[in-house]
Formats: structure tokens, sequence, C-alpha cells
């Protein structure tokens, strides 16, 4: 994992330094502002409380709407109500369906494809690089981190590093690579003028799911998947921590998204459910628990992808060594993010060998050092667990799933309906399929005639 710079640590604080200077006049204020306030943000992360709350809305059809029914966040450290949430309930998908509508009116060949609106896939190779861009900035990869630890409390690193591998996500699509994605290939024919040819398609209207323990990283990396090749996705966060990715759409926004690309909707799981029933996606992404994915199989007659949660072993052999090391991987992996990843450490498996070294001692104390304050260890929000054969695994003396490079295929293994997530393989695996197109121009032979009935 990587960890932030001096200068995306320090400038704020080399900022008020030099205002202590001249402190207290309006000029020095104005500056303050400009410096602080980003283009896109509609919150700031430090002053969200519970006489300050923050408030989240829906965007569909363009528009950013709230709601009848508000739904409060509570501060999973001190437990005031911070946030307010806008919530979809079931009458507003039966009654003013604007969600169902907006899915609907995308058709199956999808918002763009080879054969249609091809500079869409430039469009996007051009605002992932703003993007990235934005994210490179210590402001901007300030404000994400921290309005990730207050809704998923971590620490400051592991927080960062969410952010930092999306920027490198971002950064891998730039460019001509959006349109490499939808690459195509040709095969001769039987005779001249006959070739086959096969095309990365779109589904067209999809949608995505995501859990509250990777606020930025999934949704985003999904997201962005979906929109690449040529889908329209409408996204659901967890309700707990969907401020992130509300304030990530409207960063999307300021770097050349259009408004009605994507829809963003807060709800429950049940009106969620109802909204996939009604609308009725060609295809729908869930990173989630293994319940609630074998529910939405059956519900969506198999046109899902799925990513759910896994009971992860790690397992020590008989060569004994670097046992610090190995140590403070284990309570990496099992700690970091209060073990509430989906490749974090459920189960140590150590060879006798290892019972008479000293490494339980010393598994006990790296996990005392840690303490909320510094939120190495913090609230858990919810339990993860799950029942597939995770398609990941580490392997090797410096193996850890909290030390892997960034964006690399993750994604269980073992079942048609897998998902994967970071890379191209996994981008036109979930979000296109292959459509086949076949020329044949002739010429019709000379001397043709008509054959006998056959």
């Amino acid at each position: 994992m990587y960890s932030p710079s001096n200068a995306e640590l320090g400038w704020s604080r080399g900022l008020w330094i030099g205002l202590s200077k001249h402190r207290n006049t309006y000029k020095d204020i104005l500056m303050l502002k400009c410096i602080h306030s980003l283009p896109f943000a509609t919150v700031e992360a430090e002053e969200i409380s519970g006489s300050r709350p923050a408030e989240i809305l829906n965007l569909v059809q363009g528009k950013w709407v709230g709601s009848s029914n508000w739904s409060t966040v509570v501060d999973p450290l001190n437990g005031d109500s911070f946030i307010k949430v806008a919530e979809v309930d079931e009458t507003g998908i039966q009654v003013h369906p604007p969600f169902v509508k907006s899915l609907s009116s995308c058709p199956k060949h999808g918002v763009h494809n080879p054969f249609k609106a091809p500079e869409r896939y430039l469009m996007f190779g051009e605002i992932s690089a703003k993007a990235a861009h934005m994210l490179s900035l210590p402001k901007v990869s300030d404000f994400f981190t921290r309005i990730i630890q207050r809704v998923s409390p971590k620490s400051y690193q592991q927080a960062f590093g969410e952010v930092y591998v999306t920027q490198k996500f971002l950064e891998n699509f730039c460019g001509d690579q959006v349109r490499f994605l939808a690459r195509s290939f040709g095969v001769p024919g039987n005779h001249l003028g006959q070739q086959s040819h096969g095309f990365r398609w779109p589904y067209g209207p999809v949608a995505i799911i995501t859990p509250f323990n990777f606020p930025l990283e999934i949704p985003v990396l999904q997201l962005m998947g979906a929109l690449y090749m040529g889908n329209k996705p409408v996204l659901k966060v967890d309700s707990k921590v969907s401020i992130v990715m509300e304030q990530m759409l409207r960063l999307l926004h300021t770097c050349g998204l259009p408004v009605e690309d994507v829809d963003f909707i807060n709800s429950d799981g049940k009106t969620m459910n109802k909204l996939l029933l009604e609308a009725n996606p060609r295809m729908t992404l869930f990173t989630g628990s293994s319940r609630v994915a074998e529910k939405l199989a059956v519900d969506l007659k198999g046109r899902v992808k799925l990513e759910d949660a896994g009971f992860d072993w790690k397992i020590l052999g008989p060569d004994v060594h670097q046992e610090d090391y190995i140590a403070w991987v284990c309570d990496q992996d099992a700690y970091a993010c209060s073990g509430q990843k989906c490749s974090a450490q459920s189960l140590l498996f150590i060879h006798e060998n290892w019972s008479k070294t000293s490494l339980l001692s010393k598994l006990k104390d790296l996990a005392e050092r840690r303490k909320l304050a510094d939120l190495t260890i913090g609230p858990v929000l919810t339990e993860v667990i799950g029942k597939s054969v995770n398609g990941t695994t580490y392997a090797g003396l410096r193996a850890r799933t909290t030390g892997a490079p960034q964006n690399h295929w993750f994604g269980p293994a073992g079942d048609a309906r897998g998902a994967g997530i970071g890379t191209p393989e996994a981008i036109k695996l979930v979000w296109s399929c292959h459509r086949e197109i076949i020329y044949d121009f002739g010429p019709v032979p000379k001397n043709w005639e008509i054959p006998p009935s056959t």
C-alpha cells in the first residue's frame, strides 16, 4: 500500500502558516475559501456533524433530486446522525418511476457501440484523463481520503490507498485505451467476399450494486467499465457510504461525463430489488453477500455477474523464516480496515514448526498496538462472510491481500456468474458480450442457377 507524500499530507498546514502572518483579513478569508473549496464538492469532510449534516441526493435523467423519505446515517465513531440520505422507497418505484423510465429508455444496443457513436470511446478516454489528473491533486485526494474515513473508518493510509488505486485505474484508460477495449477481430470466410467479424457489444441498460467497505474503488472501477463499453448504468452504493460516490459523480461531471449517462439511487435492498424487477436491466453486477447474490440470480433469471465475499485462509507451510515479516503480513491481512475487506484473512493455518516460534506472541503484540485514535482498528459496520471460492490466490513470501499491485484482476472462480474487476479482461467479461457479424458480399458465381429443392 502506498503512503501519501509530505506534500499530500502537509499542503493545508503550509497554507495556515502562510496566512497566520496576515490573519483575519477579508482577502485571506477569500484565499482560504478558494484553496479549500473544490469545484465539484458540496460538502467538507471535516465539517460534517450532527449539527451540520450533509445531504445526499439521487441522480436520475440528468437531474439531482431529493425525496420525501429521508433516512439518517450514524457517525460510526460517535453515534451522531450526521448525514441525511434522500432514499427512494418502493412507492417511488411504483407511482413515480423515473428510475424505471430512465433505464428502460436505453436500447439493448447501448449508448454507443462499434457502429453507433464511436466517438464516445474517445470521449471516455478524455474523461478518464481529466478525472485521473483531478485525483492526483493533493487537495482532491485528501478530500476523498478524509470523506472515506468519515463513513468507513480506516487508517489514512488505507483510505488513501483506495483513492490511489482508483486514480491509477483511470490513468490506465486514458487516450485510446477505452476504444482498445472494443477491439474486434476478423476470420476469413469460405469464399471471396465472405468474412466473420467478432465485436464487443454492450448490454444496454445495466445495474451496479456495491458494498460499504470500498466506497470509492469498487463502484468507480465497475461504473467506468460499464460506461466504457457503452452501457447505461444505474448505480446503488450502500447508503451508509454513498456520500463518497455522490461526490465522485460530481467530480466526473466536471470532467465531462454527461449527466444523463449514469443514474444514482439511494434505497434499501427491497426497493432496489423492486427496481431491478420493474426496469429489467440486461445485466446486473452485484458485489456483496452470497445470500443476496443467490436471490438476485433467481430473480433476474441469471442475468447477473457476482463478486461475493470470501472466507479466506492463509496457510503457513513447514519452512520457518522471516518471522517478523510473516507476523506483520498476517496482522495486516487480518485487521487492516478492521478485517472488513472481501479478501481479509479469515483463518490462519500454521504448520507445527511455527508453534515452536514466537509467531503467535508477535501476532498478539501487533494486534494490541492497533487503536481507534488513528483508525488502525475501527467499528465493524457489518459482517462479511461468503461461500465462494476466491479466484485470487496470494502465494509466496511477500504475498499479502493488502500488498497486491493496483488494478490486478480480482474476483471469484469456479462459477459461470463470477465477475472480475480492475483489468481490461475483467471489463470485457463483465460489461460486454460477443456479437458476431458475417459479411458476405459475393460475388455470386458465374452461371449460377437455382438448385434443386433441399
